[in-house]
């Protein structure tokens, strides 16, 4: 059997974040969504050997890069049965096993109209192979429909939006860290570190350096410290929370609970609640909280963003275009991967930051990708010349000792020109940016 993880139009419902990956690579606790699905599978007994990953086509170039191990929208080298699960799906240790059970020999599980996941024999597919590759499921599902194979579920949790991987974050990190801490072996903690609550739930991975007076509370959950992290002293840390690997925290640094930080990042100042990609800075004092932060953005000295309304209000965002309530006191900004804020900049509540844009003063309304913005200093925003992004990528990945890829770059060229309409709709003008 093949496992095809896909993803379907809801992915636009996370732009930014989903400009640059598809959504079942976006993290929640210590793990993306495709890799909880392989998991779970894995641990129901099905082979994982084989993956099919359906995404929209412009990113299959890079995804073929970074997964040579998969099939990446190579739907027609399909010669097998094929397990098909919706990459926004969130699954536990049980789900795997619960899926395939309900889905039987043949059949598909949908919920309110979406579709969960389907299990077809390879003559069935043969027949619809084109529409899923399209990322169309809607003939799959009338097909087997009319041969009484569709099962309407509940219970299963699809995320529909990006505001949902951080509520769920801290009580799915827990999980994930109690569990990587009993199935591991700490390194141990210096004599000069404090621990608040039980120190067997604080996990030292191996080449970690941590310096003297770090505090530790894991009253609320564990701490995860993943390879070579380097905690410098005067930082405290609070469960649950994972530090990955090769990130510095900052002396006097404040990781507050749901603190999830990927690899390769600089974490200073005050950070609650929160979920950050790879090769991020944030390395200077300021607020981050109940925010969704992509990779390689460089937030500047005082970079602080609001999670709660003056008036305790429920929090709105816009998304495809129109405001939408999110039911909750507590939402952040959600930060698309490459943007760069600068020194001082505030971000009102529940705001976006696009791809490749660079922020400057007060945000008070979303700014969209590939812009230069500082409406709050007066400037009228203009769009952020092509050439100019894919250079700055380039010296920032340079810093990290990466060098930007060929299909990296095309992916840049192509989301440039995939978000012309935003930066319109916005009033972005083009020309030189002057403060």
């Amino acid at each position: 059997m093949i496992l095809c993880i896909f993803e379907d139009e809801a992915h636009q419902d996370f732009l930014p974040l989903t400009y640059t990956r598809p959504v079942y690579d976006l993290r929640c606790g210590m793990y993306t969504l495709r890799e909880r699905i392989m998991e779970s599978l894995r641990g129901a007994g099905l082979d994982v050997t084989k993956i099919l990953l359906l995404s929209r086509d412009y990113l299959t170039k890079v995804l073929r890069k970074r997964n040579p191990e998969c099939l990446v929208n190579e739907y027609e080298r399909v010669d097998d049965e094929l397990l098909m699960v919706n990459g926004r799906l969130v699954l536990d240790k049980e789900g795997g096993g619960q899926i395939l059970r309900r889905l039987g020999e043949e059949g598909a599980l949908v919920q309110n109209g979406e579709l969960v996941a389907a299990r077809i024999k390879e003559r069935t597919y043969e027949d619809l192979k084109e529409s899923i590759g399209n990322l169309s499921f809607t003939e799959l599902v009338n097909k087997l429909r009319k041969e009484d194979k569709v099962a309407e579920v509940s219970g299963f949790k699809l995320f529909k939006y990006p505001w949902e991987l951080v509520i769920e974050n801290t009580e799915i990190l827990k999980e994930d860290l109690l569990e990587r801490v009993k199935g591991g072996e700490s390194r141990g903690l210096p004599s000069n570190v404090s621990v608040i609550g039980d120190e067997k739930l604080v996990f030292v991975s191996e080449g970690v350096e941590i310096e003297p007076y770090v505090v530790f509370n894991v009253k609320a959950g564990p701490v995860f410290i993943d390879k070579n992290v380097y905690i410098q002293a005067g930082a405290r840390i609070e469960g649950p929370t994972y530090i990955g690997e090769d990130t510095i925290v900052i002396g006097g640094a404040q990781i507050r609970e749901g603190s999830n930080v990927g690899p390769v990042c600089r974490v200073g100042g005050e950070l609650e609640e929160s979920v950050i990609h790879g090769y991020t800075n944030k390395y200077h004092y300021g607020f981050i909280g109940h925010a969704y932060v992509g990779e390689w953005v460089n937030l500047g000295a005082g970079t602080t963003n609001s999670d709660l309304k003056n008036t305790y209000g429920t929090v709105k965002v816009t998304v495809r275009g129109k405001p939408m309530d999110t039911g909750l006191l507590k939402v952040g900004c959600t930060i698309g991967d490459m943007a760069k804020t600068s020194i001082g900049v505030l971000i009102y509540t529940g705001k976006k930051i696009g791809i490749s844009s660079h922020v400057h003063g007060i945000v008070t309304q979303d700014v969209p990708s590939f812009t230069l913005w500082a409406k709050s200093l007066g400037a009228d925003p203009v769009e952020f010349y092509l050439e100019s992004a894919i250079e700055v990528q380039r010296r920032m990945m340079a810093r990290r000792k990466k060098t930007l890829s060929p299909e990296e770059e095309e992916l840049i060229r192509k989301l440039f020109e995939l978000t012309i309409p935003e930066r319109e709709e916005a009033g972005v003008a083009k020309g030189r940016f002057r403060l």
